[in-house]
């Protein structure tokens, strides 16, 4: 059990007081009070699930229970926190203590600078202001929308909290003090990625809310699976001109007739490389895929053909076999230059034994080792999907099908990264499949029906990536007591 002796003995002194009447005889608005000093000497926190429920600290964040202690707080009058007149019960002040909740609506990086970090306590003939540092709730990460970036790219951290960020350190160590931007709402920063960093992992920033750390997916390579250029193993077979296999070199028979066409193409903008059109030039040539089409494209790993890369136990250093797999993602970038809406999906298979029929098919939901990718569906209705430049999509293995509903499952077991392992050397062909779809999609009550589509969309750097949220604790020290 946790220590808890110490819990709220202010407060039980300042009851026993008892501070119960509201009328003029009432000890508290005697007027020798009035004059008498404010001294604060000292800042406490009160948190009665910590280890340390009464603990003296140099900060702390909005709707915070905090403690001052000192002297002179007897007929206290007015609390101003950054500036905002904040409510306090008198019922919990005596002479040397006295409780201060900080109120959700206490302005912080949007406080007057004269008043930003101070607690100003008010009696008729006396104040006082003390100087103590007020933050936000803590910084939270929801992504970074590149994180794969070439060298001089921007990245940007999309989060909440990251108001006033000072200091980035990327994976390896690498600072950067310089050239950061971040949105006042905090809703995220921004930098420049620098040249020559190879290291992948996290990236923690320092900013007026505290501490901040993303997922360890930044930069990394290790779970790479297909680049199209030099990592990986692309795989293609009964390639046809108007077929849906995406192929990889050009080759010709004895005869000189084409067996396949590399369809890949070269980053339009210029940094990635070779990089996969999801929907090859050949077929948009006539106008478009129509609509009610399945199967329009498939790109597939080499599968059969080299177990060895196929078998993700190769990623133990980077994700242990027994991570929760709502853990682990399957990631990649995305550019789509044009606007994307109104119908097409992309299907994501884990092994190749799927016909890429879509979403409203047998190929989605439980038992299915299969995820989609439809941006332009927001809340229900079609919102075209663009982005300004290269972008990454993250998946969470726990959202495919299979091990979403395993889940959902209270007493079924909870798959882990060996689940996902053991499930694909088990297939016949391990093959890692993406391939696009343009049949009609229902999501609830909301019926899209296909249409024809005609956009270019190019993807690159498949990968399996860490994917476990941080929140860095002000109190890294504070352990719970068994």
């Amino acid at each position: 059990m946790k220590n808890l002796k110490y819990i709220w003995l202010s407060v039980v002194a300042l009851l026993s007081a008892g501070f119960v009447s509201c009328n003029d005889d009432d000890e508290y608005f005697d007027g020798k009070y009035q004059d008498q000093p404010i001294v604060v000497n000292k800042v406490y926190l009160e948190n009665y699930e910590s280890s340390v429920p009464d603990r003296e600290v140099e900060f702390a964040r909005l709707g915070q229970l905090i403690r001052l202690e000192g002297s002179g707080f007897m007929g206290m009058k007015k609390v101003f926190v950054n500036g905002f007149d904040t409510y306090f019960n008198r019922a919990y002040v005596s002479d040397n203590s006295m409780l201060i909740q900080l109120s959700s609506k206490t302005p912080i990086t949007d406080a007057e600078d004269d008043v930003r970090n101070t607690i100003r306590l008010v009696k008729d003939g006396t104040e006082t202001v003390h100087n103590f540092t007020i933050r936000a709730a803590s910084p939270s990460i929801k992504g970074i929308q590149n994180a794969l970036p070439a060298a001089g790219e921007q990245v940007v951290v999309l989060g909440a909290g990251l108001q006033e960020i000072t200091r980035i350190t990327l994976p390896g160590g690498v600072e950067i003090t310089e050239g950061i931007n971040s949105d006042e709402d905090g809703e995220w920063y921004s930098f420049t990625m620098p040249a020559g960093l190879t290291a992948g992992g996290a990236i923690i920033a320092e900013g007026a809310n505290g501490i901040s750390q993303t997922p360890a997916y930044f930069n990394e390579r290790r779970g790479m699976l297909l680049d199209f250029d030099t990592e990986g193993q692309q795989g293609a077979w009964s390639w046809k001109e108007a077929g849906s296999m995406i192929g990889f070199e050009d080759r010709t028979d004895d005869d000189g007739n084409a067996t396949m066409k590399n369809d890949l193409v070269q980053d339009p903008l210029g940094t990635n490389g070779q990089v996969c059109q999801i929907v090859p030039d050949r077929l948009l040539a006539d106008g478009g895929i129509v609509s009610g089409k399945p199967r329009v494209t498939e790109c597939w790993t080499v599968g059969d053909g080299n177990l060895e890369y196929e078998n993700w136990a190769r990623m133990s250093a980077l994700i242990p076999a027994d991570t929760p797999l709502d853990e682990v993602a399957f990631q990649f970038d995305i550019y789509v230059p044009n606007k994307w809406g109104s119908t097409g999906q992309i299907q994501i298979c884990l092994v190749n034994n799927y016909q890429y029929k879509g979403i409203d098919s047998d190929e989605y939901g439980s038992g299915k080792l299969t995820a989609f990718f439809t941006p332009w569906v927001v809340d229900g209705e079609n919102v075209p999907f663009t982005t300004e430049g290269w972008t990454t999509v993250t998946i969470p293995l726990s959202e495919f099908g299979k091990y979403k509903a395993l889940l959902e499952d209270k007493e079924a077991v909870a798959p882990t990264f060996q689940t996902v392992i053991d499930d694909r050397l088990a297939a016949t062909y391990p093959n890692f499949g993406m391939g696009f779809v343009n049949t009609d999609y229902v999501l609830g009550d909301v019926a899209f029906p296909s249409d024809l589509f005609n956009t270019k969309i190019y993807v690159d750097n498949w990968r399996i990536v860490p994917c476990k949220n941080v929140v860095i604790s002000d109190y890294p020290e504070d352990e719970e007591e068994e």
